[in-house]
Protein backbone atom coordinates (compact mmCIF):
# COMPACT_ATOMS: atom_id res chain seq x y z
CA UNK A 1 0.00 0.00 0.00
CA UNK A 2 2.58 2.28 -0.95
CA UNK A 3 2.28 5.50 -2.89
CA UNK A 4 5.13 5.90 -5.15
CA UNK A 5 3.77 9.46 -5.35
CA UNK A 6 2.10 12.06 -3.13
CA UNK A 7 1.63 15.73 -1.95
CA UNK A 8 2.39 17.39 1.36
CA UNK A 9 0.99 20.58 2.30
CA UNK A 10 0.96 22.17 5.62
CA UNK A 11 1.79 25.78 5.16
CA UNK A 12 -0.02 27.36 8.53
CA UNK A 13 2.12 28.63 11.02
CA UNK A 14 1.01 26.70 14.53
CA UNK A 15 1.58 28.89 17.96
CA UNK A 16 1.57 26.73 20.78
CA UNK A 17 1.91 26.61 24.52
CA UNK A 18 0.73 28.43 27.88
CA UNK A 19 1.36 31.77 26.86
CA UNK A 20 0.08 31.27 22.76
CA UNK A 21 -2.72 33.80 22.74
CA UNK A 22 -0.19 36.98 23.57
CA UNK A 23 1.83 36.21 20.49
CA UNK A 24 -1.64 37.39 18.30
CA UNK A 25 -0.52 41.06 17.73
CA UNK A 26 3.08 40.27 16.94
CA UNK A 27 1.63 38.11 14.04
CA UNK A 28 -0.88 40.73 13.09
CA UNK A 29 1.46 43.38 13.16
CA UNK A 30 3.77 41.16 11.11
CA UNK A 31 1.23 41.44 8.59
CA UNK A 32 0.71 44.86 9.30
CA UNK A 33 -3.27 44.74 9.93
CA UNK A 34 -4.45 46.91 12.68
CA UNK A 35 -8.32 46.60 12.67
CA UNK A 36 -9.05 42.54 13.47
CA UNK A 37 -12.56 41.31 13.71
CA UNK A 38 -13.78 38.08 15.63
CA UNK A 39 -15.67 36.00 14.75
CA UNK A 40 -17.27 33.42 17.41
CA UNK A 41 -20.00 32.30 19.51
CA UNK A 42 -21.90 33.09 22.01
CA UNK A 43 -20.89 30.06 24.21
CA UNK A 44 -16.96 30.87 23.81
CA UNK A 45 -17.90 34.43 24.63
CA UNK A 46 -20.30 33.23 27.98
CA UNK A 47 -17.35 31.34 28.60
CA UNK A 48 -15.02 34.44 28.99
CA UNK A 49 -12.75 32.82 26.03
CA UNK A 50 -12.21 36.11 24.42
CA UNK A 51 -10.98 37.84 27.38
CA UNK A 52 -7.28 36.87 27.10
CA UNK A 53 -7.11 37.85 23.13
CA UNK A 54 -9.04 41.35 23.68
CA UNK A 55 -6.25 41.57 26.43
CA UNK A 56 -3.63 40.88 24.45
CA UNK A 57 -4.51 43.05 21.56
CA UNK A 58 -5.35 46.29 23.95
CA UNK A 59 -1.92 45.79 25.52
CA UNK A 60 -0.25 46.25 22.17
CA UNK A 61 -2.16 49.20 21.04
CA UNK A 62 -4.09 47.06 18.80
CA UNK A 63 -7.98 47.84 18.57
CA UNK A 64 -10.49 44.82 18.28
CA UNK A 65 -12.90 46.97 16.04
CA UNK A 66 -15.45 44.39 15.65
CA UNK A 67 -16.67 41.10 17.57
CA UNK A 68 -19.50 38.97 16.05
CA UNK A 69 -20.44 36.21 18.43
CA UNK A 70 -23.98 34.81 16.90
CA UNK A 71 -22.12 32.41 14.86
CA UNK A 72 -24.51 28.75 14.92
CA UNK A 73 -23.88 25.40 14.65
CA UNK A 74 -24.41 25.22 11.65
CA UNK A 75 -23.32 28.25 9.68
CA UNK A 76 -25.38 29.35 6.90
CA UNK A 77 -24.43 31.78 3.66
CA UNK A 78 -26.54 34.68 5.65
CA UNK A 79 -25.15 34.76 8.21
CA UNK A 80 -21.59 34.98 6.05
CA UNK A 81 -22.99 37.65 3.92
CA UNK A 82 -23.84 39.62 7.38
CA UNK A 83 -20.81 39.05 8.76
CA UNK A 84 -18.90 40.52 5.42
CA UNK A 85 -20.87 43.78 5.79
CA UNK A 86 -19.90 44.22 9.39
CA UNK A 87 -16.68 44.06 8.00
CA UNK A 88 -16.65 46.08 5.49
CA UNK A 89 -18.89 48.58 7.64
CA UNK A 90 -16.22 48.94 10.20
CA UNK A 91 -13.16 48.66 7.84
CA UNK A 92 -11.68 46.02 9.68
CA UNK A 93 -8.62 44.27 7.44
CA UNK A 94 -8.12 40.84 9.37
CA UNK A 95 -10.37 38.43 11.16
CA UNK A 96 -9.62 36.31 14.41
CA UNK A 97 -12.19 33.21 14.45
CA UNK A 98 -12.03 32.21 17.91
CA UNK A 99 -14.64 28.54 18.26
CA UNK A 100 -15.28 25.41 16.81
CA UNK A 101 -15.83 23.94 13.28
CA UNK A 102 -18.52 26.13 12.48
CA UNK A 103 -16.84 29.65 13.86
CA UNK A 104 -13.39 28.47 12.24
CA UNK A 105 -15.73 27.43 8.92
CA UNK A 106 -17.50 30.83 8.90
CA UNK A 107 -14.46 32.98 9.31
CA UNK A 108 -12.61 31.42 6.29
CA UNK A 109 -16.19 32.10 3.96
CA UNK A 110 -16.06 35.41 5.61
CA UNK A 111 -12.72 35.98 4.58
CA UNK A 112 -13.80 34.61 1.09
CA UNK A 113 -16.01 37.74 0.26
CA UNK A 114 -14.01 40.65 2.34
CA UNK A 115 -11.32 39.64 0.06
CA UNK A 116 -12.71 38.48 -3.21
CA UNK A 117 -15.78 41.11 -3.07
CA UNK A 118 -19.74 40.49 -3.75
CA UNK A 119 -22.04 39.26 -1.26
CA UNK A 120 -22.69 35.56 -2.88
CA UNK A 121 -20.57 33.14 -1.63
CA UNK A 122 -22.21 30.18 -3.21
CA UNK A 123 -20.37 32.05 -6.52
CA UNK A 124 -16.77 30.42 -4.86
CA UNK A 125 -18.32 27.27 -4.28
CA UNK A 126 -16.18 23.93 -4.99
CA UNK A 127 -12.51 23.60 -6.15
CA UNK A 128 -9.94 25.98 -6.90
CA UNK A 129 -12.06 28.51 -7.77
CA UNK A 130 -10.18 30.92 -5.72
CA UNK A 131 -7.14 32.66 -6.80
CA UNK A 132 -5.57 34.90 -4.90
CA UNK A 133 -4.81 35.21 -1.38
CA UNK A 134 -7.14 36.52 1.06
CA UNK A 135 -6.66 38.81 4.19
CA UNK A 136 -4.70 38.21 7.03
CA UNK A 137 -6.75 34.77 9.06
CA UNK A 138 -5.96 34.00 12.60
CA UNK A 139 -8.05 30.94 14.19
CA UNK A 140 -8.23 29.93 17.83
CA UNK A 141 -9.38 26.68 17.87
CA UNK A 142 -11.77 26.01 21.58
CA UNK A 143 -12.03 22.46 20.58
CA UNK A 144 -9.13 19.64 20.11
CA UNK A 145 -11.09 18.07 17.39
CA UNK A 146 -11.87 19.14 14.35
CA UNK A 147 -8.25 20.14 13.06
CA UNK A 148 -9.81 23.21 10.77
CA UNK A 149 -7.22 24.74 12.19
CA UNK A 150 -5.02 23.35 9.72
CA UNK A 151 -7.53 22.50 6.80
CA UNK A 152 -8.02 23.98 3.69
CA UNK A 153 -11.50 23.41 3.49
CA UNK A 154 -15.04 25.21 4.72
CA UNK A 155 -18.56 23.82 4.54
CA UNK A 156 -21.75 26.17 5.03
CA UNK A 157 -25.05 25.47 4.78
CA UNK A 158 -27.56 27.04 2.09
CA UNK A 159 -30.54 27.20 3.57
CA UNK A 160 -32.38 28.87 0.86
CA UNK A 161 -31.42 25.52 -0.96
CA UNK A 162 -31.32 22.95 2.30
CA UNK A 163 -27.70 22.08 0.34
CA UNK A 164 -24.34 21.82 2.37
CA UNK A 165 -22.03 24.25 0.23
CA UNK A 166 -17.75 22.95 0.26
CA UNK A 167 -15.30 25.35 -0.20
CA UNK A 168 -11.22 24.45 -0.85
CA UNK A 169 -8.60 26.00 -1.45
CA UNK A 170 -4.85 26.33 0.23
CA UNK A 171 -5.62 30.20 0.67
CA UNK A 172 -8.72 29.12 3.34
CA UNK A 173 -5.86 27.92 4.97
CA UNK A 174 -5.08 30.14 7.96
CA UNK A 175 -1.74 32.56 8.73
CA UNK A 176 -1.77 30.82 11.71
CA UNK A 177 -3.00 28.35 14.18
CA UNK A 178 -3.03 29.48 17.71
CA UNK A 179 -3.05 26.36 20.28
CA UNK A 180 -3.91 27.61 24.05
CA UNK A 181 -5.00 25.24 26.77
CA UNK A 182 -6.70 27.89 28.22
CA UNK A 183 -8.87 27.62 25.55
CA UNK A 184 -10.06 24.09 26.10
CA UNK A 185 -10.29 24.03 30.00
CA UNK A 186 -13.89 24.92 30.17
CA UNK A 187 -14.96 21.99 27.88
CA UNK A 188 -17.50 19.78 29.14
CA UNK A 189 -16.85 15.70 29.65
CA UNK A 190 -19.16 14.86 26.64
CA UNK A 191 -17.57 17.69 24.05
CA UNK A 192 -14.08 16.80 25.55
CA UNK A 193 -14.61 13.11 24.71
CA UNK A 194 -15.65 13.30 21.37
CA UNK A 195 -14.14 15.92 20.12
CA UNK A 196 -10.88 14.36 21.09
CA UNK A 197 -12.12 10.49 19.55
CA UNK A 198 -12.57 13.20 16.22
CA UNK A 199 -8.94 13.69 16.34
CA UNK A 200 -8.26 9.87 17.10
CA UNK A 201 -10.29 8.77 14.07
CA UNK A 202 -8.39 11.74 11.43
CA UNK A 203 -5.34 10.61 12.51
CA UNK A 204 -6.51 6.63 12.45
CA UNK A 205 -8.56 7.12 9.04
CA UNK A 206 -5.20 8.95 7.58
CA UNK A 207 -3.00 6.65 9.04
CA UNK A 208 -5.23 3.73 7.00
CA UNK A 209 -6.49 4.97 4.17
CA UNK A 210 -5.28 4.94 0.39
CA UNK A 211 -3.58 8.63 0.33
CA UNK A 212 -1.42 7.80 3.19
CA UNK A 213 1.92 8.38 2.84
CA UNK A 214 5.18 8.90 5.27
CA UNK A 215 4.84 12.24 6.40
CA UNK A 216 0.79 12.23 6.93
CA UNK A 217 1.84 8.96 8.81
CA UNK A 218 4.49 10.63 11.13
CA UNK A 219 1.69 13.23 11.95
CA UNK A 220 -1.02 10.55 12.71
CA UNK A 221 0.49 7.95 14.49
CA UNK A 222 1.90 10.95 16.78
CA UNK A 223 -1.81 12.37 17.32
CA UNK A 224 -2.96 8.85 17.99
CA UNK A 225 -0.45 8.49 20.79
CA UNK A 226 -1.33 11.53 22.30
CA UNK A 227 -5.38 11.15 22.74
CA UNK A 228 -4.28 7.22 24.14
CA UNK A 229 -1.97 8.66 26.73
CA UNK A 230 -3.96 12.13 27.64
CA UNK A 231 -7.64 11.70 26.96
CA UNK A 232 -8.78 9.71 29.95
CA UNK A 233 -6.69 11.59 31.96
CA UNK A 234 -8.14 14.59 30.80
CA UNK A 235 -11.83 13.24 31.59
CA UNK A 236 -10.63 12.60 35.06
CA UNK A 237 -8.58 16.03 35.61
CA UNK A 238 -10.48 18.72 33.22
CA UNK A 239 -8.56 21.20 34.81
CA UNK A 240 -4.78 20.20 33.49
CA UNK A 241 -2.93 22.00 31.32
CA UNK A 242 -0.48 19.78 30.30
CA UNK A 243 -3.43 17.23 28.86
CA UNK A 244 -5.79 19.73 27.52
CA UNK A 245 -2.44 21.20 25.65
CA UNK A 246 -1.42 17.55 24.47
CA UNK A 247 -5.12 17.16 23.20
CA UNK A 248 -5.25 20.15 21.60
CA UNK A 249 -2.01 19.12 19.57
CA UNK A 250 -3.36 16.25 18.98
CA UNK A 251 -6.07 17.53 17.31
CA UNK A 252 -3.71 19.79 14.90
CA UNK A 253 -1.70 16.60 13.80
CA UNK A 254 -4.17 14.78 13.19
CA UNK A 255 -5.63 17.57 10.93
CA UNK A 256 -2.36 18.10 9.32
CA UNK A 257 -2.38 14.16 8.32
CA UNK A 258 -5.89 13.50 7.31
CA UNK A 259 -5.68 16.80 5.03
CA UNK A 260 -2.53 15.72 3.62
CA UNK A 261 -4.00 12.12 3.26
CA UNK A 262 -7.65 12.19 3.36
CA UNK A 263 -10.17 10.20 5.07
CA UNK A 264 -12.62 6.86 4.56
CA UNK A 265 -15.44 5.09 5.23
CA UNK A 266 -16.23 6.55 8.38
CA UNK A 267 -16.55 10.21 7.26
CA UNK A 268 -18.68 9.02 4.85
CA UNK A 269 -20.92 7.21 7.23
CA UNK A 270 -20.38 10.42 9.87
CA UNK A 271 -21.55 12.86 6.85
CA UNK A 272 -24.95 11.39 6.00
CA UNK A 273 -25.30 10.56 10.13
CA UNK A 274 -24.79 14.02 10.93
CA UNK A 275 -27.22 15.25 7.84
CA UNK A 276 -30.04 13.03 8.22
CA UNK A 277 -29.91 12.42 12.00
CA UNK A 278 -28.30 15.91 13.11
CA UNK A 279 -25.86 14.20 15.66
CA UNK A 280 -22.43 16.07 16.07
CA UNK A 281 -19.94 14.68 13.82
CA UNK A 282 -17.15 13.82 16.59
CA UNK A 283 -19.87 11.84 17.89
CA UNK A 284 -20.46 10.24 14.82
CA UNK A 285 -17.10 9.42 14.21
CA UNK A 286 -16.30 8.05 17.49
CA UNK A 287 -19.71 5.52 17.16
CA UNK A 288 -18.35 3.98 13.78
CA UNK A 289 -14.67 3.86 14.25
CA UNK A 290 -14.20 0.29 15.20
CA UNK A 291 -17.24 -0.76 13.12
CA UNK A 292 -15.27 0.36 9.94
CA UNK A 293 -11.81 -1.01 10.82
CA UNK A 294 -13.14 -4.03 11.20
CA UNK A 295 -15.02 -3.83 7.67
CA UNK A 296 -11.42 -3.18 6.23
CA UNK A 297 -10.05 -5.16 8.58
CA UNK A 298 -8.24 -7.61 5.93
CA UNK A 299 -6.95 -4.59 3.73
CA UNK A 300 -5.20 -2.60 6.63
CA UNK A 301 -3.97 -5.30 8.89
CA UNK A 302 -0.50 -4.34 8.70
CA UNK A 303 -0.81 -0.33 9.52
CA UNK A 304 -3.50 -1.13 11.82
CA UNK A 305 -1.54 -3.37 13.89
CA UNK A 306 1.34 -1.01 13.62
CA UNK A 307 -1.28 1.18 15.74
CA UNK A 308 -0.58 -0.62 18.50
CA UNK A 309 2.38 0.20 19.47
CA UNK A 310 0.75 3.96 19.57
CA UNK A 311 -2.85 2.93 21.45
CA UNK A 312 -1.28 0.57 23.73
CA UNK A 313 2.41 1.01 24.47
CA UNK A 314 5.37 -0.91 23.78
CA UNK A 315 4.87 -3.43 26.14
CA UNK A 316 1.75 -4.63 25.04
CA UNK A 317 2.66 -4.02 21.90
CA UNK A 318 5.69 -6.51 21.85
CA UNK A 319 3.61 -8.71 23.88
CA UNK A 320 1.13 -9.17 21.22
CA UNK A 321 1.92 -11.75 18.08
CA UNK A 322 2.34 -9.56 14.82
CA UNK A 323 -0.88 -11.89 13.37
CA UNK A 324 -3.03 -10.57 16.17
CA UNK A 325 -1.94 -6.74 16.77
CA UNK A 326 -4.40 -5.36 14.18
CA UNK A 327 -7.64 -7.20 15.89
CA UNK A 328 -5.74 -6.03 19.37
CA UNK A 329 -5.52 -2.26 18.33
CA UNK A 330 -9.70 -2.29 17.09
CA UNK A 331 -9.93 -3.70 20.89
CA UNK A 332 -7.99 -0.72 22.39
CA UNK A 333 -10.38 1.30 20.64
CA UNK A 334 -13.59 -0.15 21.91
CA UNK A 335 -11.78 -0.56 25.30
CA UNK A 336 -11.59 3.56 25.09
CA UNK A 337 -14.48 4.36 24.11
CA UNK A 338 -16.24 1.93 26.98
CA UNK A 339 -14.09 4.10 29.10
CA UNK A 340 -15.58 7.34 27.84
CA UNK A 341 -19.29 5.57 28.17
CA UNK A 342 -19.04 4.85 31.65
CA UNK A 343 -17.76 8.57 31.94
CA UNK A 344 -20.12 10.80 29.98
CA UNK A 345 -22.31 8.37 28.21
CA UNK A 346 -20.89 8.78 24.63
CA UNK A 347 -22.59 6.89 22.66
CA UNK A 348 -20.96 3.34 21.29
CA UNK A 349 -23.96 2.37 19.07
CA UNK A 350 -26.59 3.87 16.77
CA UNK A 351 -29.35 2.72 19.17
CA UNK A 352 -27.38 4.47 22.40
CA UNK A 353 -27.53 7.82 20.74
CA UNK A 354 -31.54 8.15 20.69
CA UNK A 355 -31.61 10.03 18.10
CA UNK A 356 -30.93 7.37 15.00
CA UNK A 357 -34.32 4.97 13.98
CA UNK A 358 -33.56 1.74 12.27
CA UNK A 359 -35.80 2.81 9.08
CA UNK A 360 -33.53 5.18 8.82
CA UNK A 361 -30.00 3.14 7.97
CA UNK A 362 -31.17 2.56 4.23
CA UNK A 363 -30.99 6.27 3.74
CA UNK A 364 -27.85 7.16 5.65
CA UNK A 365 -25.94 3.94 3.88
CA UNK A 366 -27.19 5.53 -0.06
CA UNK A 367 -25.82 9.03 1.18
CA UNK A 368 -22.76 7.57 2.69
CA UNK A 369 -21.81 6.16 -0.99
CA UNK A 370 -22.21 9.66 -2.24
CA UNK A 371 -19.69 11.17 0.03
CA UNK A 372 -16.53 12.11 -1.38
CA UNK A 373 -14.23 10.58 1.39
CA UNK A 374 -15.40 6.73 0.38
CA UNK A 375 -13.33 7.29 -2.67
CA UNK A 376 -10.16 7.01 -0.34
CA UNK A 377 -11.51 3.90 1.57
CA UNK A 378 -8.54 1.27 1.40
CA UNK A 379 -11.49 -1.38 0.51
CA UNK A 380 -14.36 -0.63 -2.00
CA UNK A 381 -17.62 -0.23 -0.39
CA UNK A 382 -20.87 -1.50 -2.21
CA UNK A 383 -24.36 -0.44 -0.68
CA UNK A 384 -24.99 -3.39 0.59
CA UNK A 385 -21.38 -3.08 2.74
CA UNK A 386 -22.47 0.17 3.99
CA UNK A 387 -25.98 -1.24 5.02
CA UNK A 388 -24.01 -4.13 6.79
CA UNK A 389 -21.54 -1.89 8.64
CA UNK A 390 -24.80 0.55 9.71
CA UNK A 391 -26.30 -2.69 10.88
CA UNK A 392 -23.32 -3.57 13.30
CA UNK A 393 -23.39 0.17 14.47
CA UNK A 394 -27.00 -0.26 15.08
CA UNK A 395 -26.88 -2.44 18.55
Amino acid sequence: MTNKYYEFFCPVKVIAGKAALEHIPYELTGLSAKRPMIITDKGVRAAGLLEPVITACEESGLEIVSIYDDVPPDSSTTVVRDIAGIYRKEKCDSIIAVGGGSAIDTGKAVNILVSEGGDNIAKYSGAGIIKHPLKPFFVVPTTAGTGSEVTSVAVITDETKGVKLPFTSSFLLPNAAIIDPRMTLTLPPHITAATAMDAMTHATEAFTCMAKNPLSDAYATAAIKKVSHSLLHVMDNPKDTDGRLELAQASTMAGIAFSNSMVGLVHSLGHATGAICHLPHGLCMSLYLPYVLEFNLESIREPLGELLLYLEGPEVFSATPASRRAEASISAIRKLRDALYKRCQLPRTLKETGKVLESQLDHIAEMALDDGSIMFNPKEVSLEDARTVLRRAWA
